[in-house]
């Protein structure tokens, strides 16, 4: 696999899946390099001259290095899938919005909640809550009527969607309430080349 990517993660991290979940979408050659977070090693070198902030995921594709996962999933599609991101302005503009959403509304949210579950993080529970059930409730009334987020198929605005909507429940956030947001976590489980990320059996995923 000399040729392959390298993507340094997590593999209980969401945002590292969205990114493993897009090259395997896509059929990117590519490696995963699993970065023991617990015991410290993206705090130290050699991983910090790759990414001096620290974080998951980070991806090497040659001598390029590619961090933060939404960033990852606009590099990969330039250059390996460009019909995952389209060519009319204002659906560019769309998954540009709801990469954004995933780094706010999810992250502050579904992402939070499991964070305190699955990791033991001091958090706000509640707040996290809150913020999932705006979130999904905004998700389920736009999605009414479509079927991806964008257009008429997937773009990585539903990659970026995906992981910590599925695993909402691990922190105890229901989807039983939103019919069109599980509609589309189907759909994207049915594409071709689909991998899951690994559930935890904490919060409502542990009954």
């Amino acid at each position: 696999m000399s040729n392959a990517i390298k993507i340094h993660r997590h593999p209980l991290s969401g945002h590292c899946h969205r990114v493993e979940l897009f090259a395997a979408l896509t059929g990117i050659n590519y490696e995963t390099i699993d970065v023991d977070l617990a015991n410290g090693t993206h705090k130290k070198e050699p991983f910090l001259s790759l990414n001096p902030a620290g974080l998951v995921p980070v991806i090497e594709d040659a001598d390029t290095v590619v961090t933060d996962s939404n960033a990852i999933l606009v590099y990969l599609a330039r250059k390996y899938a460009p019909e995952w991101i389209p060519s009319e302005i204002e659906d560019e503009a769309l998954v540009h919005k709801f990469l954004a959403f995933a780094a706010g509304e999810l992250a502050s949210g579904p992402c939070a909640a499991r964070l305190i579950t699955v990791f033991g993080a001091k958090l706000d529970a509640e707040r996290a809550q809150a913020v999932s059930e705006r979130a999904f409730t905004y998700l389920e009334g736009y999605l009414d009527g479509k079927e991806w987020l964008v257009g008429t198929r997937p773009t990585i605005a539903d990659v970026a969607f995906y992981s910590y909507t599925a695993h909402a429940p691990e922190g105890n956030v229901s989807l039983e309430p939103y019919p069109n947001v599980r509609a589309l976590l189907a759909r994207i489980e049915a594409l071709p080349g689909f991998v899951a990320m690994p559930v935890t059996k904490v919060g409502l995923a542990a009954e």
